[in-house]
């Protein structure tokens, strides 16, 4: 049977367990993000020229036209526009390999890379698991340089640059592949 000597050890084990990790902690990190890594802490943000805010670099936008990049395809309705910002949802389709409409919606962004004359890559065919991922691989950024330098008047020599110069290595040298963030590549290409 509980004392009251026991049931008083309990409560005051359970308000400073809340004490630490529902106040202390938290307020630890959020100062330590504000004055260690703000940039990160506050989303990862890019603004543009004229000091608005385009995008993150954590979370992909559509990008479509020959004047620009394509990013990877996402089943998810990205926010663009007055809802950008508040994308709020992630996640992949869910459709098995035997589902028909997984079948359906490869076909169609073949078809769509076909049309545009650009060559398939997965990352250019399939969505990630987030559907979020603002990256494609170098290969799949080089595959529509024909497209991009024929509608700005650009030479393939000045895109292959602008790919390099933001082809972002293996993290620790070791790890993943080497990949292009999308907004960023268009941002450097608009300010060509």
């Amino acid at each position: 049977m509980l004392s009251m000597g026991d049931f008083s050890k309990a409560i005051r084990a359970t308000l400073i367990l809340w004490l630490i990790t529902g106040i202390i902690y938290p307020l630890f990190i959020l100062i330590f993000g504000q004055v260690f890594i703000p940039y990160q802490a506050n989303g990862s943000l890019i603004e543009n020229e004229q000091g608005n805010i385009v995008g993150s670099v954590l979370i992909g936008q559509p990008f479509r036209g020959d004047l620009y990049f394509w990013s990877r395809p996402s089943v998810v309705n990205y926010s663009t526009g007055e809802d950008a910002g508040h994308t709020g949802v992630s996640g992949a389709s869910n459709l098995a390999p035997s589902n028909p409409e997984l079948m359906d919606y490869i076909a169609t962004q073949l078809e769509e890379l076909e049309s545009a004359n650009i060559a398939p890559r997965a990352d250019l065919v399939y969505t990630s698991g987030s559907g979020l991922d603002p990256h494609i691989s170098p290969q799949s950024a080089q595959n529509q340089m024909e497209r991009i330098a024929i509608a700005r008047n650009l030479t393939p020599e000045q895109l292959q640059e602008l790919i390099e110069d933001n082809t972002e290595g293996r993290f620790l040298g070791i790890f993943g592949e080497p990949r292009v963030n999308v907004l960023q590549l268009n941002l450097a290409l608009d300010n060509l």
